[in-house]
């Protein structure tokens, strides 16, 4: 029920100790705008981190590594595993749990960068063989034309997807690159397309400077047919990357007669155990920004508690009149807990609502400058909500040693104090 002379009260007792007031609530404040920008930024740092996966999160890359470790089945120590394209064939045949198995090379090895000649501009770029399974999943954004498609692919077709910044140096501002030709030592290709890395990231620049055609037309035309650099895995959804690992190894040791516990025949990458590392890493360090922020928080819920006390003794003897008038128990604990809540929630709110808004001014700041490596800083509206809920029980529970005294009063005692 609305008391006007309650809330009239309330306000008479915080204007009068504007200083206390202001010092209280700016400890509440705090609290909950420190773990605003606390989260917020752990979820920037987070974003930034998992956006260098480029939606890799769980992809496994194969390579031949060192001379092998061990003599097995004949074969000697210090052996060179020397596979081809049924190595593919046969993984995507046993590998249990794989949606993807392919193979990918670059044109004169790996990070080889090739003469590419347009017209009378030219530079050296590195070229790689892809696939249209995977090409939308490398984190690029096409800017003019498409990307390699199946047919393409099929088809063995001589086609090329340019790297933004091969595009900028052997092509003039504006200028449309879709249906012109580029060389590839020696080889024509036309262009259907360029692409640009979406992450912000000191990769962005490497990965723009490559030329993307059907792996298929590379083996082809480049005299690869037999060979394969490396294979890309990707594992059904729901299926863990590890475990595809560990059977992909395994049956590329059985099928190439290398022993079991040779750690060196076939160098690995899996992202999922990178990715995963950093999930808990951030969720470190968003179960430390929650320590750090409820502990100021506490002490500013604390600090209102204090208050609370000294407000009860200063009204000792308006309390003590108030129960020989016949005000109850209950109405002198509700007036302590109502004064003590509106500090708590208004200061609690205003913190809320500025740390939100210190989150937004970063998010434009880091659109606006470029700036990598970083996501938009931003709190989970539950989280939000949560946290400022858990402010307002935590101010209740420290009103109730404060609302205990005064209800506690004894109005005789209360009269005579002076």
């Amino acid at each position: 029920m609305w008391d006007l002379d309650r809330w009239q009260e309330i306000g008479h007792t915080l204007s009068r100790h504007k200083l206390r007031t202001g010092l209280t609530a700016f400890g509440v404040f705090w609290g909950i705008f420190m773990l605003v920008l606390l989260l917020g930024a752990g979820n920037s740092l987070k974003q930034g981190a998992i956006d260098r996966f480029s939606g890799n999160t769980n992809t496994i890359y194969i390579w031949v590594g060192s001379p092998t470790q061990y003599a097995y089945k004949g074969f000697a120590k210090g052996r060179r595993v020397d596979w081809n394209i049924d190595a593919r064939d046969m993984l995507r045949k046993k590998l249990e749990g794989a949606e993807v198995v392919v193979e990918i090379n670059e044109l004169g090895g790996w990070q080889a960068e090739q003469y590419i000649v347009h017209n009378k501009r030219s530079g050296t770029f590195v070229a790689r063989g892809t696939h249209p399974e995977v090409a939308l999943n490398s984190g690029y954004a096409p800017i003019k034309g498409r990307f390699v498609n199946a047919n393409d692919y099929d088809q063995k077709r001589k086609v090329a997807v340019l790297g933004a910044e091969v595009y900028k140096q052997i092509f003039d501002p504006g200028e449309d690159p879709v249906g012109q030709s580029i060389k590839i030592a020696g080889i024509h290709f036309m262009i259907i397309g360029v692409y640009k890395s979406i992450i912000a990231s000191e990769n962005s620049r490497r990965d723009d400077s490559r030329i993307l055609i059907p792996n298929s037309t590379l083996r082809t035309a480049f005299n690869q047919t037999e060979y394969i650099g490396s294979l890309r895995i990707k594992p059904k959804n729901g299926v863990s990357a590890v475990k595809v690992e560990e059977q992909a190894l395994a049956l590329l040791k059985e099928y190439h007669h290398v022993h079991p516990q040779d750690t060196t025949a076939f160098g690995y990458y899996n992202t999922e155990k990178n990715y995963m590392k950093v999930v808990a890493l951030f969720n470190g360090l968003n179960a430390f920004s929650w320590f750090v922020a409820l502990g100021t928080l506490l002490a500013g819920v604390i600090g209102v508690g204090n208050i609370m006390l000294i407000v009860v003794k200063e009204k000792t003897r308006e309390i003590g009149l108030r129960k020989a008038l016949g005000a109850t128990r209950g109405s002198i604990v509700g007036l302590i807990i109502q004064e003590a809540l509106v500090i708590t929630a208004l200061a609690g709110y205003i913190g809320l609502v500025a740390g939100v808004a210190i989150l937004e001014l970063f998010a434009i700041l880091l659109v606006k400058f470029d700036i990598p490596g970083f996501g938009a800083p931003s709190i989970n509206f539950t989280t939000a909500i949560t946290a400022l809920v858990l402010l307002i029980i935590s101010g209740l529970l420290a009103t109730l040693l404060p609302a205990h005294k005064a209800a506690a009063v004894n109005p005789i005692t209360a009269l005579q104090d002076d």
